[in-house]
């Protein structure tokens, strides 16, 4: 990817940093968050590419990748990081700006069945739930 100046913004660093409680340029880009991430084949952008573009501000990257859905934040990242950086709620972070640069929510209660509702697993609904809602 050619990274150009008019891509990059400096606010975001800041917003993530702010939202998540996290030092984004902690991350020196080892690889050992991807290496452990049980969903990474599913992921276009790898964690510790997430941060990389969070580093360089490459805000539509970001915004537009499907790895910030798909991250269980199951922790396993954050485990073996050796600078400590807490990838899932730097994800999460993400997933929030998103939410308010788009203005909206994606899931609302309501949308569920009853029978979603009633059989789906808790995990499963408090996670869809803090992925999508505002």
């Amino acid at each position: 990817m050619k990274i150009t100046t008019d891509k990059v913004n400096s606010n975001l660093v800041r917003e993530v940093e702010e939202v998540s409680g996290q030092k984004v340029s902690a991350c020196f880009q080892c690889g050992k968050c991807s290496g452990g991430c049980p969903v990474v084949l599913t992921m276009d952008v790898l964690p510790h590419q997430v941060l990389r573009y969070a580093q360089l501000g490459l805000v539509d990257e970001l915004l537009h990748c499907k790895t910030l859905w798909i991250c269980a934040s199951c922790q396993t990242c954050d485990s073996r990081c050796p600078r400590n950086v807490d990838i899932p709620k730097v994800i999460e972070a993400l997933r929030l700006l998103v939410l308010r640069n788009k203005g909206g929510n994606y899931l609302h209660p309501n949308d569920l069945s009853e029978k979603v509702r009633r059989n789906a697993p808790q995990q499963g609904l408090v996670s869809a739930f803090r992925k999508f809602a505002k």
